[in-house]
């Protein structure tokens, strides 16, 4: 199973790759810990330590593919997410995409993609 979710921000394509990939800005967004490495096989920690993962692919402004996995999972669970961004005007969307996560967990992760990344970004970025 896949989950795909669209959202829009009015914020420009770096600001939001920054938001993702910037652990002062992630922080910042989402009032949770995040460490964030800047480069390709880096390391990240979100939420406190909740989520971890490693960045597998960075396009700046344009595409962040990351091996992601929920702190509860056994232990090396992966699953995969990519966020592709792109501008039309002066609105940026980001359309996600996660796979690979254990039976039983889509509808967590659907509704917490929402809670945890979406709602809190649209507020900070807009």
């Amino acid at each position: 199973m896949t989950i795909r979710q669209t959202v829009s921000f009015d914020s420009s394509p770096e600001t939001v790759y920054k938001a993702l990939t910037s652990a002062d800005e992630f922080s910042k967004a989402t009032g949770a810990p995040a460490e964030i490495a800047s480069g390709e096989g880096g390391a990240f920690s979100c939420f406190g330590g909740q989520i971890t993962g490693r960045h597998v692919e960075l396009v700046p402004n344009k595409r962040i593919v990351q091996a992601w996995r929920a702190g509860p999972w056994d232990e090396g669970v992966y699953s995969v997410v990519r966020f592709d961004i792109s501008a039309s005007g002066s609105t940026t969307t980001v359309l996600m995409e996660h796979a690979g996560f254990p039976d039983g967990a889509a509808e967590h992760l659907d509704g917490g993609w929402h809670k945890m990344y979406w709602e809190p970004l649209k507020a900070f970025l807009e």
